[in-house]
Protein backbone atom coordinates (compact mmCIF):
# COMPACT_ATOMS: atom_id res chain seq x y z
CA UNK A 1 0.00 0.00 0.00
CA UNK A 2 1.56 3.46 -1.23
CA UNK A 3 -1.44 5.55 0.90
CA UNK A 4 1.41 6.29 4.35
CA UNK A 5 4.45 6.83 1.48
CA UNK A 6 4.83 9.69 -0.68
CA UNK A 7 5.79 7.34 -3.14
CA UNK A 8 5.04 8.19 -6.76
CA UNK A 9 5.49 5.03 -9.06
CA UNK A 10 3.19 6.17 -12.16
CA UNK A 11 4.26 8.93 -14.39
CA UNK A 12 3.20 10.16 -17.03
CA UNK A 13 5.58 9.92 -20.37
CA UNK A 14 4.04 13.38 -21.89
CA UNK A 15 5.18 15.46 -18.66
CA UNK A 16 6.65 13.41 -16.36
CA UNK A 17 4.11 14.27 -13.94
CA UNK A 18 3.43 11.30 -10.85
CA UNK A 19 0.60 9.77 -9.33
CA UNK A 20 0.72 7.28 -6.98
CA UNK A 21 -2.28 5.08 -8.10
CA UNK A 22 -2.77 4.00 -11.55
CA UNK A 23 -6.72 5.14 -12.03
CA UNK A 24 -5.35 8.58 -11.21
CA UNK A 25 -3.09 8.78 -14.25
CA UNK A 26 -5.79 7.49 -16.33
CA UNK A 27 -7.76 10.50 -16.26
CA UNK A 28 -4.65 13.31 -16.80
CA UNK A 29 -3.34 11.38 -20.04
CA UNK A 30 -6.80 12.41 -21.10
CA UNK A 31 -5.92 16.17 -20.69
CA UNK A 32 -2.72 15.83 -23.40
CA UNK A 33 -5.49 13.88 -25.79
CA UNK A 34 -8.33 16.61 -25.27
CA UNK A 35 -10.76 12.94 -25.05
CA UNK A 36 -13.95 13.80 -23.43
CA UNK A 37 -15.38 10.27 -23.27
CA UNK A 38 -18.02 11.35 -20.50
CA UNK A 39 -20.67 13.25 -21.80
CA UNK A 40 -24.26 15.06 -20.31
CA UNK A 41 -27.48 13.93 -21.33
CA UNK A 42 -29.10 16.40 -20.70
CA UNK A 43 -26.79 19.44 -22.25
CA UNK A 44 -24.22 16.98 -24.06
CA UNK A 45 -21.20 18.99 -22.42
CA UNK A 46 -18.31 16.70 -22.38
CA UNK A 47 -15.31 15.84 -19.63
CA UNK A 48 -12.34 14.18 -19.37
CA UNK A 49 -13.23 12.45 -15.98
CA UNK A 50 -16.59 10.96 -14.62
CA UNK A 51 -16.52 12.50 -11.33
CA UNK A 52 -16.34 16.20 -13.40
CA UNK A 53 -19.60 14.97 -15.26
CA UNK A 54 -20.91 14.09 -11.87
CA UNK A 55 -20.22 17.09 -10.79
CA UNK A 56 -22.01 19.20 -13.54
CA UNK A 57 -25.11 16.69 -13.34
CA UNK A 58 -25.46 18.89 -10.22
CA UNK A 59 -25.69 22.01 -11.89
CA UNK A 60 -28.98 20.72 -13.25
CA UNK A 61 -30.39 18.83 -10.24
CA UNK A 62 -31.84 21.73 -7.23
CA UNK A 63 -30.40 18.85 -4.83
CA UNK A 64 -27.76 19.57 -2.14
CA UNK A 65 -27.46 16.66 0.06
CA UNK A 66 -24.58 17.95 1.91
CA UNK A 67 -25.19 20.32 4.76
CA UNK A 68 -23.76 22.65 7.21
CA UNK A 69 -24.48 21.63 10.83
CA UNK A 70 -23.64 25.36 12.40
CA UNK A 71 -25.68 27.26 9.77
CA UNK A 72 -27.75 25.14 7.73
CA UNK A 73 -26.38 26.11 4.62
CA UNK A 74 -26.45 23.09 1.47
CA UNK A 75 -24.30 22.18 -1.13
CA UNK A 76 -24.15 20.14 -4.02
CA UNK A 77 -20.87 18.32 -2.98
CA UNK A 78 -19.13 17.44 0.06
CA UNK A 79 -15.83 19.44 -0.69
CA UNK A 80 -18.10 22.17 -0.72
CA UNK A 81 -19.00 21.62 2.60
CA UNK A 82 -15.51 21.48 3.69
CA UNK A 83 -14.30 24.72 1.88
CA UNK A 84 -17.92 26.26 3.68
CA UNK A 85 -16.81 24.77 7.46
CA UNK A 86 -13.44 27.04 7.43
CA UNK A 87 -15.53 29.91 7.01
CA UNK A 88 -16.70 29.33 10.68
CA UNK A 89 -13.26 28.32 11.77
CA UNK A 90 -11.31 31.06 10.37
CA UNK A 91 -8.60 28.56 9.92
CA UNK A 92 -5.92 29.09 7.48
CA UNK A 93 -3.85 25.86 6.84
CA UNK A 94 -2.04 27.01 4.23
CA UNK A 95 0.69 30.10 4.77
CA UNK A 96 2.58 31.87 2.00
CA UNK A 97 6.30 31.17 2.86
CA UNK A 98 7.23 34.23 1.19
CA UNK A 99 4.55 36.97 3.22
CA UNK A 100 3.10 34.84 5.57
CA UNK A 101 -0.35 35.08 4.46
CA UNK A 102 -2.17 32.51 5.15
CA UNK A 103 -5.31 30.49 3.07
CA UNK A 104 -7.67 28.12 3.37
CA UNK A 105 -6.86 25.87 1.17
CA UNK A 106 -4.03 24.71 -0.87
CA UNK A 107 -5.13 24.87 -4.39
CA UNK A 108 -5.39 28.87 -2.94
CA UNK A 109 -1.80 28.92 -1.76
CA UNK A 110 -0.41 27.94 -5.24
CA UNK A 111 -2.18 30.58 -7.00
CA UNK A 112 -0.98 33.11 -4.93
CA UNK A 113 2.44 31.54 -5.61
CA UNK A 114 2.19 32.98 -9.01
CA UNK A 115 1.88 36.48 -7.84
CA UNK A 116 5.35 36.77 -6.38
CA UNK A 117 6.71 34.75 -9.47
CA UNK A 118 4.49 37.15 -11.77
CA UNK A 119 4.14 32.98 -13.58
CA UNK A 120 0.82 32.87 -15.64
CA UNK A 121 0.38 29.53 -16.98
CA UNK A 122 -2.71 29.44 -18.38
CA UNK A 123 -3.07 31.17 -21.77
CA UNK A 124 -6.15 31.66 -23.68
CA UNK A 125 -5.54 30.26 -27.09
CA UNK A 126 -7.90 32.78 -28.59
CA UNK A 127 -6.11 35.95 -27.73
CA UNK A 128 -2.90 34.66 -26.02
CA UNK A 129 -3.99 36.36 -22.67
CA UNK A 130 -2.77 34.74 -19.56
CA UNK A 131 -3.29 34.04 -15.99
CA UNK A 132 -2.43 32.96 -12.95
CA UNK A 133 -5.08 30.27 -12.75
CA UNK A 134 -7.42 27.99 -14.15
CA UNK A 135 -10.35 29.32 -13.62
CA UNK A 136 -9.76 32.77 -14.57
CA UNK A 137 -8.80 31.50 -17.75
CA UNK A 138 -12.11 29.36 -17.94
CA UNK A 139 -14.16 32.77 -16.74
CA UNK A 140 -12.22 34.87 -19.73
CA UNK A 141 -13.34 32.34 -22.30
CA UNK A 142 -16.74 32.71 -22.09
CA UNK A 143 -15.57 36.42 -22.97
CA UNK A 144 -14.96 34.88 -26.04
CA UNK A 145 -18.14 32.58 -26.33
CA UNK A 146 -21.72 34.21 -27.16
CA UNK A 147 -23.34 30.99 -25.78
CA UNK A 148 -25.18 31.33 -22.86
CA UNK A 149 -26.49 28.39 -21.55
CA UNK A 150 -27.78 29.77 -17.96
CA UNK A 151 -31.13 30.49 -17.63
CA UNK A 152 -33.04 32.51 -14.92
CA UNK A 153 -36.33 30.51 -14.34
CA UNK A 154 -38.09 33.85 -12.94
CA UNK A 155 -37.41 36.56 -15.54
CA UNK A 156 -35.50 34.14 -18.48
CA UNK A 157 -32.29 36.42 -18.25
CA UNK A 158 -29.37 34.23 -19.94
CA UNK A 159 -25.92 34.14 -18.21
CA UNK A 160 -22.72 32.71 -19.15
CA UNK A 161 -21.43 30.79 -15.77
CA UNK A 162 -23.62 29.23 -13.30
CA UNK A 163 -21.77 31.86 -10.95
CA UNK A 164 -23.22 35.30 -12.75
CA UNK A 165 -27.26 33.43 -12.58
CA UNK A 166 -26.18 32.23 -8.84
CA UNK A 167 -25.91 36.27 -8.61
CA UNK A 168 -28.59 37.10 -10.63
CA UNK A 169 -31.52 35.36 -8.50
CA UNK A 170 -29.93 36.73 -5.16
CA UNK A 171 -31.46 40.59 -7.03
CA UNK A 172 -34.94 38.07 -7.19
CA UNK A 173 -34.52 37.06 -3.66
CA UNK A 174 -33.12 39.89 -1.96
CA UNK A 175 -30.43 37.48 -0.72
CA UNK A 176 -27.71 39.13 1.47
CA UNK A 177 -25.61 36.79 2.78
CA UNK A 178 -22.90 38.45 3.77
CA UNK A 179 -23.01 40.65 6.52
CA UNK A 180 -20.23 43.11 7.79
CA UNK A 181 -19.95 42.70 11.69
CA UNK A 182 -19.12 46.54 12.43
CA UNK A 183 -22.20 48.29 10.91
CA UNK A 184 -24.73 45.32 9.93
CA UNK A 185 -24.71 46.51 5.81
CA UNK A 186 -25.15 43.10 4.33
CA UNK A 187 -24.14 41.52 0.53
CA UNK A 188 -24.99 39.64 -1.87
CA UNK A 189 -21.56 38.44 -3.02
CA UNK A 190 -18.03 37.88 -0.12
CA UNK A 191 -15.60 39.28 -2.48
CA UNK A 192 -17.87 42.84 -1.59
CA UNK A 193 -17.87 42.63 1.96
CA UNK A 194 -14.11 42.41 2.46
CA UNK A 195 -13.96 45.51 -0.08
CA UNK A 196 -15.90 46.79 2.42
CA UNK A 197 -14.27 46.11 5.47
CA UNK A 198 -11.31 48.16 4.19
CA UNK A 199 -13.94 51.20 4.42
CA UNK A 200 -13.76 50.78 8.23
CA UNK A 201 -9.71 50.26 8.85
CA UNK A 202 -8.75 52.55 5.77
CA UNK A 203 -6.18 49.92 5.15
CA UNK A 204 -4.72 49.57 1.63
CA UNK A 205 -2.36 46.75 1.55
CA UNK A 206 -2.33 47.01 -2.60
CA UNK A 207 0.55 49.55 -3.76
CA UNK A 208 1.27 50.81 -7.19
CA UNK A 209 4.61 49.89 -7.90
CA UNK A 210 4.75 53.31 -10.52
CA UNK A 211 3.78 55.61 -8.50
CA UNK A 212 3.06 54.26 -4.70
CA UNK A 213 -0.81 54.78 -4.53
CA UNK A 214 -2.53 52.35 -2.26
CA UNK A 215 -5.86 50.59 -2.99
CA UNK A 216 -7.94 48.50 -0.99
CA UNK A 217 -8.56 46.13 -3.36
CA UNK A 218 -6.33 44.43 -6.25
CA UNK A 219 -8.81 44.62 -8.70
CA UNK A 220 -8.99 48.43 -8.44
CA UNK A 221 -4.98 48.56 -8.37
CA UNK A 222 -5.03 46.43 -11.57
CA UNK A 223 -7.89 49.24 -13.17
CA UNK A 224 -5.12 51.88 -12.05
CA UNK A 225 -2.21 50.30 -13.46
CA UNK A 226 -3.71 50.54 -16.80
CA UNK A 227 -3.85 54.19 -16.32
CA UNK A 228 0.21 53.49 -16.73
CA UNK A 229 -0.04 51.73 -19.31
CA UNK A 230 -2.34 52.81 -21.50
CA UNK A 231 -3.67 49.64 -22.66
CA UNK A 232 -7.15 49.51 -23.32
CA UNK A 233 -7.73 45.03 -23.77
CA UNK A 234 -11.42 44.85 -24.13
CA UNK A 235 -12.73 46.20 -27.57
CA UNK A 236 -16.31 46.30 -28.30
CA UNK A 237 -17.21 44.30 -31.37
CA UNK A 238 -20.23 46.61 -32.23
CA UNK A 239 -18.11 49.89 -32.84
CA UNK A 240 -14.29 49.10 -31.83
CA UNK A 241 -14.33 51.55 -29.37
CA UNK A 242 -11.49 50.13 -26.52
CA UNK A 243 -12.26 50.28 -22.90
CA UNK A 244 -9.78 49.90 -20.39
CA UNK A 245 -11.50 47.64 -17.57
CA UNK A 246 -14.22 45.05 -18.50
CA UNK A 247 -16.87 46.65 -16.18
CA UNK A 248 -16.29 50.40 -18.43
CA UNK A 249 -17.58 47.98 -21.73
CA UNK A 250 -20.66 46.17 -20.34
CA UNK A 251 -21.69 49.63 -19.50
CA UNK A 252 -20.68 50.96 -22.97
CA UNK A 253 -22.79 48.19 -24.43
CA UNK A 254 -26.04 49.34 -22.83
CA UNK A 255 -25.67 52.02 -25.06
CA UNK A 256 -26.01 50.22 -28.31
CA UNK A 257 -28.70 47.98 -26.63
CA UNK A 258 -29.80 50.15 -24.91
CA UNK A 259 -31.12 47.87 -22.31
CA UNK A 260 -32.34 49.09 -19.38
CA UNK A 261 -32.65 46.49 -16.26
CA UNK A 262 -33.43 47.84 -13.38
CA UNK A 263 -36.80 49.12 -12.54
CA UNK A 264 -38.14 51.32 -10.29
CA UNK A 265 -40.28 49.49 -7.85
CA UNK A 266 -41.96 52.87 -6.85
CA UNK A 267 -42.54 54.29 -10.47
CA UNK A 268 -41.89 51.51 -12.89
CA UNK A 269 -39.26 53.68 -14.59
CA UNK A 270 -36.06 51.86 -16.19
CA UNK A 271 -32.52 52.51 -15.95
CA UNK A 272 -29.28 51.56 -16.67
CA UNK A 273 -27.62 49.97 -13.46
CA UNK A 274 -25.57 53.29 -12.93
CA UNK A 275 -28.10 55.99 -12.95
CA UNK A 276 -30.74 53.12 -10.94
CA UNK A 277 -29.21 54.49 -7.50
CA UNK A 278 -29.02 58.05 -8.24
CA UNK A 279 -33.29 57.70 -9.24
CA UNK A 280 -34.00 55.64 -6.07
CA UNK A 281 -32.79 58.65 -4.51
CA UNK A 282 -35.30 61.33 -5.77
CA UNK A 283 -38.30 59.24 -4.20
CA UNK A 284 -36.81 58.93 -0.93
CA UNK A 285 -34.72 62.32 -1.22
CA UNK A 286 -31.93 61.28 0.85
CA UNK A 287 -28.39 62.74 0.78
CA UNK A 288 -26.05 60.44 2.81
CA UNK A 289 -23.17 61.85 1.93
CA UNK A 290 -21.70 64.81 3.55
CA UNK A 291 -18.61 67.44 2.99
CA UNK A 292 -17.18 67.16 6.57
CA UNK A 293 -15.90 71.15 6.11
CA UNK A 294 -19.70 72.98 5.30
CA UNK A 295 -21.92 69.83 5.91
CA UNK A 296 -23.72 70.22 2.51
CA UNK A 297 -25.15 66.90 1.87
CA UNK A 298 -25.46 65.46 -1.58
CA UNK A 299 -26.93 61.91 -2.97
CA UNK A 300 -23.60 60.82 -4.87
CA UNK A 301 -20.41 59.99 -3.59
CA UNK A 302 -19.55 61.52 -6.94
CA UNK A 303 -21.06 64.89 -6.11
CA UNK A 304 -19.18 64.93 -2.79
CA UNK A 305 -15.55 64.43 -4.44
CA UNK A 306 -16.57 66.82 -7.01
CA UNK A 307 -18.00 69.40 -4.09
CA UNK A 308 -14.84 69.07 -2.15
CA UNK A 309 -12.43 70.51 -4.87
CA UNK A 310 -14.17 73.76 -3.80
CA UNK A 311 -12.39 73.46 -0.36
CA UNK A 312 -9.10 72.14 -1.83
CA UNK A 313 -8.95 74.91 -4.75
CA UNK A 314 -6.98 72.14 -6.48
CA UNK A 315 -6.95 71.85 -10.34
CA UNK A 316 -5.06 69.09 -11.08
CA UNK A 317 -6.17 68.76 -14.79
CA UNK A 318 -4.02 71.09 -17.14
CA UNK A 319 -4.72 71.60 -20.52
CA UNK A 320 -1.61 71.22 -22.82
CA UNK A 321 -2.48 73.28 -25.22
CA UNK A 322 -3.26 76.76 -23.16
CA UNK A 323 -1.82 75.35 -19.77
CA UNK A 324 -5.42 76.53 -18.29
CA UNK A 325 -6.03 73.91 -15.27
CA UNK A 326 -9.74 72.01 -14.52
CA UNK A 327 -10.69 70.63 -11.42
CA UNK A 328 -12.19 67.92 -13.53
CA UNK A 329 -11.06 65.36 -16.01
CA UNK A 330 -14.28 65.61 -17.85
CA UNK A 331 -14.16 69.63 -17.81
CA UNK A 332 -10.61 69.54 -19.00
CA UNK A 333 -11.75 66.71 -21.82
CA UNK A 334 -14.75 69.25 -22.65
CA UNK A 335 -12.23 72.22 -22.87
CA UNK A 336 -10.03 70.04 -25.38
CA UNK A 337 -12.78 69.77 -27.87
CA UNK A 338 -12.88 73.77 -28.05
CA UNK A 339 -9.13 74.08 -29.31
CA UNK A 340 -10.52 70.89 -31.69
CA UNK A 341 -13.50 72.63 -32.57
CA UNK A 342 -15.10 68.87 -32.98
CA UNK A 343 -18.44 68.14 -32.02
CA UNK A 344 -18.82 64.38 -32.65
CA UNK A 345 -22.48 64.33 -31.26
CA UNK A 346 -25.29 64.89 -34.35
CA UNK A 347 -28.47 65.15 -34.14
CA UNK A 348 -30.35 62.34 -36.67
CA UNK A 349 -33.32 64.44 -37.09
CA UNK A 350 -31.20 67.79 -38.24
CA UNK A 351 -27.85 68.66 -38.89
CA UNK A 352 -26.94 70.42 -35.71
CA UNK A 353 -23.93 68.40 -33.73
CA UNK A 354 -22.95 68.84 -30.04
CA UNK A 355 -19.63 68.44 -27.93
CA UNK A 356 -21.08 66.37 -25.47
CA UNK A 357 -23.69 63.44 -25.40
CA UNK A 358 -25.99 65.37 -22.50
CA UNK A 359 -26.28 68.20 -25.11
CA UNK A 360 -27.57 66.12 -27.67
CA UNK A 361 -29.90 64.21 -25.63
CA UNK A 362 -31.45 67.63 -24.23
CA UNK A 363 -31.49 68.69 -27.82
CA UNK A 364 -33.34 65.59 -29.28
CA UNK A 365 -36.51 66.80 -26.96
CA UNK A 366 -36.80 69.46 -29.04
CA UNK A 367 -37.74 67.62 -31.77
CA UNK A 368 -40.05 64.93 -29.93
CA UNK A 369 -41.19 67.52 -27.29
CA UNK A 370 -41.26 64.72 -24.69
CA UNK A 371 -40.81 65.77 -20.80
CA UNK A 372 -40.18 62.89 -18.96
CA UNK A 373 -39.58 63.93 -15.89
CA UNK A 374 -42.79 64.59 -13.56
CA UNK A 375 -43.20 66.56 -10.31
CA UNK A 376 -45.55 63.99 -8.15
CA UNK A 377 -46.78 67.14 -6.13
CA UNK A 378 -48.24 68.91 -8.91
CA UNK A 379 -48.04 66.49 -12.00
CA UNK A 380 -46.49 69.23 -13.66
CA UNK A 381 -44.00 67.69 -16.64
CA UNK A 382 -40.49 68.94 -17.50
CA UNK A 383 -38.19 68.03 -20.41
CA UNK A 384 -35.11 67.76 -17.61
CA UNK A 385 -34.12 65.90 -14.18
CA UNK A 386 -32.25 69.48 -13.41
CA UNK A 387 -35.66 71.52 -14.26
CA UNK A 388 -37.47 69.60 -12.13
CA UNK A 389 -35.20 69.75 -9.53
CA UNK A 390 -35.73 73.36 -9.43
CA UNK A 391 -38.91 73.29 -9.85
CA UNK A 392 -39.25 71.12 -6.47
CA UNK A 393 -37.91 73.71 -4.34
CA UNK A 394 -41.11 75.89 -5.26
CA UNK A 395 -42.87 73.62 -3.12
CA UNK A 396 -40.68 73.65 -0.25
CA UNK A 397 -41.34 76.45 1.69
CA UNK A 398 -40.24 75.66 4.96
CA UNK A 399 -37.76 78.17 6.15
CA UNK A 400 -36.47 76.07 9.54
CA UNK A 401 -33.07 78.82 9.63
CA UNK A 402 -34.17 81.56 11.97
CA UNK A 403 -31.36 84.15 12.64
CA UNK A 404 -31.43 84.80 16.38
CA UNK A 405 -30.38 88.29 15.90
CA UNK A 406 -33.22 89.66 13.89
CA UNK A 407 -35.47 86.21 13.57
CA UNK A 408 -35.33 86.45 9.90
CA UNK A 409 -36.27 82.66 8.55
CA UNK A 410 -34.23 81.12 5.28
CA UNK A 411 -35.10 78.14 3.69
CA UNK A 412 -30.97 76.91 3.17
CA UNK A 413 -28.30 77.22 6.37
CA UNK A 414 -26.02 78.68 3.70
CA UNK A 415 -28.42 81.79 3.61
CA UNK A 416 -28.73 82.13 7.25
CA UNK A 417 -24.94 82.34 7.56
CA UNK A 418 -24.69 84.92 4.30
CA UNK A 419 -27.25 86.97 6.28
CA UNK A 420 -25.67 86.99 9.87
CA UNK A 421 -22.38 88.36 8.33
CA UNK A 422 -24.69 91.71 7.96
CA UNK A 423 -25.03 91.76 11.73
CA UNK A 424 -21.61 91.25 12.50
CA UNK A 425 -19.58 93.33 9.37
CA UNK A 426 -17.33 90.38 9.14
CA UNK A 427 -15.42 89.91 5.72
CA UNK A 428 -13.79 86.84 5.87
CA UNK A 429 -12.38 85.96 2.28
CA UNK A 430 -9.58 87.97 1.24
CA UNK A 431 -8.22 88.41 -1.81
CA UNK A 432 -4.41 87.58 -1.96
CA UNK A 433 -3.71 90.10 -4.92
CA UNK A 434 -5.22 93.25 -3.46
CA UNK A 435 -5.92 92.44 0.28
CA UNK A 436 -9.68 93.86 -0.36
CA UNK A 437 -12.24 91.45 1.91
CA UNK A 438 -15.55 89.93 1.74
CA UNK A 439 -18.17 88.67 3.09
CA UNK A 440 -19.24 85.64 1.19
CA UNK A 441 -16.30 83.20 -0.59
CA UNK A 442 -18.27 83.41 -3.94
CA UNK A 443 -18.47 87.27 -4.37
CA UNK A 444 -14.83 87.08 -3.89
CA UNK A 445 -14.52 84.48 -6.60
CA UNK A 446 -16.76 87.25 -8.73
CA UNK A 447 -14.15 89.75 -7.75
CA UNK A 448 -11.16 87.86 -8.23
CA UNK A 449 -12.14 87.67 -12.48
CA UNK A 450 -11.63 91.15 -12.00
CA UNK A 451 -7.72 90.18 -12.31
CA UNK A 452 -7.98 87.49 -15.35
CA UNK A 453 -9.63 87.85 -18.35
CA UNK A 454 -10.05 83.91 -17.92
CA UNK A 455 -14.04 82.48 -19.15
CA UNK A 456 -13.95 79.12 -18.00
CA UNK A 457 -18.05 78.53 -18.43
CA UNK A 458 -18.72 77.84 -22.20
CA UNK A 459 -22.12 77.25 -23.93
CA UNK A 460 -21.70 74.20 -25.47
CA UNK A 461 -24.35 75.40 -28.14
CA UNK A 462 -22.91 78.34 -29.77
CA UNK A 463 -19.48 78.04 -28.06
CA UNK A 464 -20.08 81.24 -26.19
CA UNK A 465 -17.78 81.65 -23.05
CA UNK A 466 -18.68 83.54 -19.44
CA UNK A 467 -17.01 84.38 -16.29
CA UNK A 468 -19.26 83.51 -14.25
CA UNK A 469 -21.83 79.93 -14.31
CA UNK A 470 -24.62 81.90 -13.47
CA UNK A 471 -24.22 84.10 -16.68
CA UNK A 472 -23.68 81.06 -18.36
CA UNK A 473 -26.71 79.32 -17.30
CA UNK A 474 -28.72 82.68 -18.03
CA UNK A 475 -27.39 82.49 -21.32
CA UNK A 476 -28.46 78.61 -21.77
CA UNK A 477 -32.37 79.85 -21.39
CA UNK A 478 -31.78 81.50 -24.83
CA UNK A 479 -31.95 78.28 -26.42
CA UNK A 480 -34.70 77.24 -25.50
CA UNK A 481 -38.48 78.79 -25.04
CA UNK A 482 -39.83 76.46 -21.85
CA UNK A 483 -40.47 78.83 -18.68
CA UNK A 484 -41.84 76.09 -16.17
CA UNK A 485 -41.71 78.84 -12.90
CA UNK A 486 -45.39 80.67 -13.20
CA UNK A 487 -45.76 83.84 -10.06
CA UNK A 488 -48.83 83.04 -8.36
CA UNK A 489 -49.80 86.28 -7.64
CA UNK A 490 -49.32 87.73 -11.21
CA UNK A 491 -49.03 85.11 -13.38
CA UNK A 492 -45.79 85.53 -15.11
CA UNK A 493 -43.98 83.20 -16.54
CA UNK A 494 -39.95 82.22 -15.52
CA UNK A 495 -37.64 80.27 -17.38
CA UNK A 496 -35.63 79.85 -13.42
CA UNK A 497 -36.77 79.35 -10.32
CA UNK A 498 -34.37 81.98 -9.31
CA UNK A 499 -35.92 84.60 -11.88
CA UNK A 500 -39.07 83.72 -10.35
CA UNK A 501 -37.76 84.53 -6.70
CA UNK A 502 -36.30 87.86 -8.32
CA UNK A 503 -39.82 88.90 -9.36
CA UNK A 504 -41.71 88.21 -5.97
CA UNK A 505 -39.39 90.25 -4.52
CA UNK A 506 -41.09 93.19 -7.26
CA UNK A 507 -44.41 92.50 -5.03
CA UNK A 508 -42.38 92.40 -1.74
CA UNK A 509 -40.36 95.21 -2.34
CA UNK A 510 -37.41 93.37 -0.45
CA UNK A 511 -33.74 93.81 -0.85
CA UNK A 512 -32.34 91.84 0.73
CA UNK A 513 -28.53 92.27 -0.61
CA UNK A 514 -26.59 95.04 -0.11
CA UNK A 515 -22.93 96.36 -1.71
CA UNK A 516 -20.23 96.55 1.15
CA UNK A 517 -18.78 99.20 -0.49
CA UNK A 518 -21.77 101.89 -0.87
CA UNK A 519 -24.58 99.90 0.94
CA UNK A 520 -26.68 100.17 -2.61
CA UNK A 521 -29.43 97.33 -1.95
CA UNK A 522 -30.23 95.11 -4.82
CA UNK A 523 -33.11 91.77 -5.30
CA UNK A 524 -30.80 89.29 -6.51
CA UNK A 525 -27.19 88.97 -5.74
CA UNK A 526 -26.75 88.76 -9.61
CA UNK A 527 -27.87 92.06 -9.82
CA UNK A 528 -25.32 93.04 -6.65
CA UNK A 529 -22.70 90.69 -8.67
CA UNK A 530 -22.88 93.11 -11.80
CA UNK A 531 -22.79 96.30 -9.50
CA UNK A 532 -19.49 95.39 -7.63
CA UNK A 533 -18.00 95.63 -10.74
CA UNK A 534 -18.80 99.38 -10.89
CA UNK A 535 -16.30 99.83 -7.92
CA UNK A 536 -13.46 98.20 -9.81
CA UNK A 537 -10.85 100.32 -12.03
CA UNK A 538 -10.69 98.13 -14.86
CA UNK A 539 -14.57 97.28 -15.89
CA UNK A 540 -15.26 94.34 -17.48
CA UNK A 541 -18.19 92.54 -19.84
CA UNK A 542 -19.35 89.65 -17.64
CA UNK A 543 -20.89 88.64 -21.24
Amino acid sequence: MLTHTNEKPYVCEVCSKAFRHRVSLKPHLLTHTKEKPFICKICSKAFARNDSLKSHLLTHSREKPFVCEICSKAFKQNGHLKSHLLTHTDEKPYVCEICSEGFRHNLSLKSHFLTHSNEKPYVCKVCNKAFVRNINLKSHLLTHSKEKTFICEVCNKAFRSSNGLRFHLRSHSKQKPYVCEICNKAFTQSNVLKSHLFTHTNEKPYICEICSKAFARNETLKIHLLSHTKEKPYVCEICNKTFGHNSSLKYHLITHTKEKPCVCEICNKSFTRGYFKTHVLTHTREKPYICEICNKRFTQNGSLKTHMIIHTNEKPYVCEICGNAFAQKGTLKFHFLTHTKEKPFVCPACPKAFRQRNCLSYHMLTHTKEKPCICEICNKAFARNDMLNRHLRTHANDKNYVCETCNKAFNQECSLKYHMLTHTKENPYVCEICNEAFAQNCVLKIHLLTHTDEKPFICQFCSKSFRLSINLKSHLLTHTIEKPYVCEICKRTFAQNGALKNHLLTHTKEYPYSCHYCNKTYRSIGSLSYHLFTHVKDKIDLL
